[in-house]
């Protein structure tokens, strides 16, 4: 064993593809539920060596693809869980969905590193600063093509840190972008010229970026005046949710969560929380009002209108009145919905949150739930999915800014463990970058309240029922990344690109 051991670690230390699968393996676990950044940035110096050395830009691309793969079967290998929900009919499709996803995506590092390597033919420190402008660009582009998925950002690891502040100025892709330029500065430190001025370069880099958080953070101030909010986790196992005899069990589950304690100004329910379609059945919105309190209640639910079936969030005064509603426009792909429309329909392909009532129609477009009537402004509705995407936390266009975010979410369908905490990051990320607090009640959990620092000021334990009284904290100016968004990281990326071309285009013969 012990020589096989050897001969396999003599053949993998040869091969880049290997060095390189395991170095974005490595760097894969800066991301929950191991949540360790320094092995991000240790990963992503590793595979910038593994490029630097890359002969054209050809092998440049496979490494970039090898690593990708190792990085995304690492960080989203939870993606299976939803097909294990019932296992006679999907589970099939779960190593596949993993491979092919984590393959795919993996394309988008593949560009990134064949472009670092035309850049910079001769490697050295040029191919790692070509590396962290073109990962970048392929990564903003991830977030937006064939309707986007930005999960696993590379900037994302130091949401446990104070670094994540940085987001506020530069947005997740801008955070990312640091992350890998002080990557590239560590690798020139172990093996390029002039090794103590890179280690003083990332060591300036990092301690700068970390002061910059550390001061916002401490701009952020920490309120406990606020409207009280009761988020409800009622803990509906998925394989359980539908089923006939246990209806009833998470309904009065969370009717009892509901008027447990004292008065509030809000309670949340999450995602698809109704048995029943939205506006349907009077006598039980009048048991959730009564329930409530007195406190308006927002609610996960399906509805009906015209044909067509909406994953929505209505809102009910405290008479038990439709006074707002919200119908998620961002589904998820084989989730919600089958991509290709009528021939998918045609064909019965039907996505994996769908049921006897068909897939989910999109809705207009994100909107603002005013909640002024009730003494807690307007709100953001963001449903499950749309959380993880950036622009949708921003302020609708022609819309005045809201004062808070509210996330509902069924978290179940991403397991028992990775998926939600991942999540949980994400929507930590979007209070950061919009200044905003942001109320998340997870089926499941991880249910939660975030201040506009990103702090969580409560939160329910994953894999458990309970109800969770807050009061929402305040939001705080504006700031740049929700004013601007990526504008300042597309002029910073467009330099570095057009530097890097006109370099090439000056050493080439």
């Amino acid at each position: 064993m012990r020589g096989m051991t050897r001969w396999w670690t003599r053949r993998a230390a040869g091969r880049p593809a290997v060095q390189a699968a395991g170095c974005g393996a490595l760097a894969a676990l800066g991301h929950a539920p191991v949540g360790w950044p320094v092995l991000t940035l240790a990963g992503l110096a590793g595979l910038v060596l593994v490029l630097a050395r890359a002969p054209a830009p050809r092998a440049a691309a496979w490494s970039g693809w090898a690593a990708a793969t190792g990085y995304f079967a690492v960080t989203l290998h939870w993606i299976v869980e939803p097909f294990l929900v019932d296992i006679a009919r999907h589970g099939w499709m779960a190593p596949a969905a993993l491979a092919l996803m984590a393959g795919g995506l993996a394309l988008f590092w593949a560009g990134a590193a064949w472009g670092a390597a035309w850049l910079a033919p001769r490697g050295g420190a040029g191919r790692g600063i070509a590396f962290a402008a073109t990962l970048t660009a392929a990564e903003m582009v991830r977030a937006v093509l064939f309707t986007g998925f930005p999960w696993g950002l590379v900037g994302s690891v130091w949401v446990d840190t104070p670094l994540r502040l940085l987001g506020a100025w530069v947005g997740p892709h801008g955070l990312g972008l640091v992350t890998l330029l002080i990557a590239g500065a560590l690798a020139q430190a172990v093996t390029g010229p002039h090794r103590l001025a890179w280690a003083t370069l990332a060591a300036g880099m990092f301690a700068a970026s970390l002061g910059a958080g550390i001061l916002g953070l401490r701009a952020v101030p920490v309120t406990a005046d606020g409207p009280a909010i009761r988020v409800v986790q009622p803990n509906a196992a998925q394989r359980l949710k539908w089923r006939a005899d246990m209806i009833p069990v998470f309904w009065e589950r969370a009717l009892a969560l509901t008027e447990d304690g004292p008065p509030v100004a809000a309670v949340v329910w999450p995602e698809v929380t109704l048995f029943y379609l939205w506006g349907t059945d009077p006598a039980a919105d009048a048991r959730i009002a009564a329930a409530a309190g007195g406190a308006t209640a927002l609610l996960g639910a399906q509805r009906f209108d015209r044909g067509n079936l909406y994953n929505s969030l209505g809102v009910l005064d405290p008479d038990g009145t439709d006074v707002a509603l919200y119908d998620k426009h961002h589904l998820v792909p084989f989730g919600e919905y089958f991509p290709g429309g009528q021939l998918a329909r045609w064909l019965g392909l039907e996505g994996l949150a769908t049921d006897y009532l068909g897939g989910f129609t999109p809705g207009p477009g994100p909107r603002l739930l005013d909640l002024r009537a009730a003494g807690l402004g307007r709100a953001l509705p963001l449903i499950c999915y749309e959380a993880i995407f950036p622009r949708h936390a921003r302020t609708p266009r022609g819309a005045p800014r809201p004062d808070w975010i509210v996330q509902v979410t069924n978290d179940a369908w991403f397991g028992r463990f990775a998926g939600p905490q991942q999540h949980l990051a994400q929507a930590r990320m979007r209070a950061v970058e919009q200044g905003l607090p942001l109320v998340r009640a997870a089926n499941t959990g991880i249910s939660a309240v975030i201040d506009p620092g990103g702090r969580i000021t409560g939160a329910l334990a994953l894999n458990t029922a309970g109800a969770l009284d807050r009061p929402l904290p305040a939001p705080v100016a504006p700031p740049p990344f929700a004013r601007v968004g990526n504008a300042p990281v597309l002029v910073l990326l467009a330099g570095l690109l057009g530097g890097a071309t006109w370099h090439r285009r000056r050493r080439t013969p």
